[in-house]
C-alpha cells in the first residue's frame, strides 16, 4: 500500500487560495483566525458589520476589538482553545455542539464600539483541521438579530408590563412571587411582601374623573417603583389601585420602614382629593408581611394572606398608615379593639 504523500512544508498562500477569494464575497459576515488565534481572514460583509477593515486586524488578535470595549474572548477564541466550560461567562445564549469538530454557537449584545451602537449577534464558530486532525483554523461567522430580538423584548414587556403604570403586572408578580418564594426555601432567608391601597380611590375618580384617577395611579406608581432598588426586588400594579412591592432578603423592620418612606412621599406629591370622609390630600394604606419559608409552606399562600390581613387592618384603623402582620393585633388592641376580628382576605376586597 503506497504511503500518502506528506503536506508541503512550505506555508500556503491563504490571500490567493480560491477559498478565501469567496468567503471575501460572502454575504454572510465572517473571519477566520489561525491556532494562535490570529485573524487571517476578515471579509468584506464583516467589515460593513463592524466598520473595522481587514487591514486593522489581519495579522493580529485584536479581533475583539470590533464588538467589545474591553478585552474578552470572541467566540472563535473559545473554539480555538476548546474551552465549553467559559461560555456561559461571556454569553447569554450558547450551545457547545460537540469536540468533534462542531464547534460551538452564542447569542450575545455586542458593544460595537466603532459603530457607536449595540448588536444582537447571533454568532457560529467551528474548527477546521488537518487530515491528521490538528486544529488548523477556527471559522467564525455573524447574524445580526437586533431587530428581532428588539421586536422580542418589545412584545416580552407587552406581556409582563402593566399598560398604564409601566409596572410589572399580575402575571409577572405571580412569576416572581413564585421564584423567590422558592430561592427563600432554599436560603432559609427572610422574604417581604408590601400590598399598598391608594386611600379611597372610587371617591376619587368620583370627584375628578377617571382620567385624573389615571394620573394619580401613575403618580403612585412611580413613588413605589423608585423603592424597588435592588436587582431581584419588584414592584407591580397588583389590580386596580393596589399595588405590591417583592422585597427578598429582607426582614420585616426593613420592609416597613420602605413602606413608611412610600407611605411618605405620597404625601409629598399632596395630590388633591378633597372628596368628602376622605381628606384633603391622596394617601395609602400599606400592609406588610415577611416570613422565612419552612419545608411545610408549600406556597406562598401564607405570604400574601398575611400582607393583605395587615393591608385591611391599616384600612380599618383609620387609613393612611403603615401596618406589619407581625404586630397587626397588637394595633388593635393599642386602640382598644381587642375584640375585632381581622376578617378573611376577602372580606377586604369588599370593604
Amino acid at each position: 500500500m503506497a504511503k500518502r504523500g506528506k503536506t508541503p512544508a512550505k506555508t500556503v498562500d491563504v490571500a490567493d487560495s480560491y477559498a478565501v477569494r469567496l468567503m471575501q464575497h460572502l454575504v454572510v459576515p465572517t473571519f477566520v483566525i489561525d491556532p494562535k488565534r490570529r485573524v487571517v481572514i476578515w471579509n468584506r460583509a464583516c467589515e460593513r458589520l463592524t466598520g473595522v477593515a481587514a487591514s486593522e486586524v489581519i495579522g493580529t488578535t485584536k479581533h475583539w476589538q470590533a464588538f467589545y470595549e474591553s478585552k474578552r474572548p470572541c467566540l472563535a477564541d473559545l473554539v480555538a482553545l476548546d474551552r465549553p466550560e467559559q461560555l456561559p461567562e461571556y454569553y447569554s445564549e450558547y450551545a457547545a455542539r460537540g469536540h468533534n469538530g462542531l464547534g460551538f454557537s452564542a447569542e450575545n449584545w455586542c458593544v460595537m464600539p466603532r459603530l457607536g451602537n449595540q448588536l444582537y449577534l447571533a454568532i457560529d464558530a467551528g474548527p477546521i483541521h488537518d487530515e491528521a486532525g490538528n486544529l488548523i483554523a477556527v471559522v467564525e461567522t455573524l447574524r445580526d438579530l437586533t431587530d428581532q430580538k428588539r421586536a422580542e423584548t418589545a412584545l416580552k414587556e407587552l406581556a409582563t408590563k402593566d399598560g398604564l403604570t409601566g409596572l410589572s403586572n399580575r402575571r409577572s408578580f405571580d412569576e416572581m412571587l413564585m421564584s423567590e418564594w422558592s430561592r427563600a426555601q432554599q436560603t432559609q432567608r427572610p422574604m417581604s411582601l408590601l400590598f399598598v391601597d391608594v386611600d379611597h380611590f372610587k371617591l376619587f375618580n368620583d370627584q375628578h374623573g377617571h382620567q385624573t384617577g389615571d394620573e394619580c395611579l401613575r403618580a403612585v406608581a412611580d413613588v413605589v417603583s423608585r423603592h424597588a432598588l435592588r436587582p431581584l426586588d419588584l414592584a407591580s400594579r397588583y389590580g386596580g389601585e393596589e399595588f405590591a412591592l417583592i422585597l427578598p432578603d429582607m426582614s420585616c423592620d426593613d420592609a416597613c420602614a420602605i413602606a413608611e418612606e412610600i407611605r411618605r412621599a405620597v404625601m409629598a406629591l399632596r395630590i388633591a382629593h378633597g372628596a368628602i370622609g376622605a381628606g384633603n390630600h391622596v394617601t395609602l394604606s400599606v400592609g406588610v408581611a415577611s416570613h422565612i419559608p419552612g419545608e411545610a409552606d408549600g406556597g406562598p399562600d401564607r405570604l400574601l394572606g398575611s400582607a393583605d390581613q395587615a393591608l385591611y387592618a391599616a384600612k380599618r384603623l383609620g387609613r393612611n398608615r403603615v401596618i406589619c402582620a407581625e404586630r397587626m393585633l397588637a394595633e388593635f388592641a393599642g386602640l382598644g379593639r381587642d375584640g375585632v376580628q381581622v376578617p378573611s382576605p376577602t372580606a377586604r376586597k369588599s370593604a
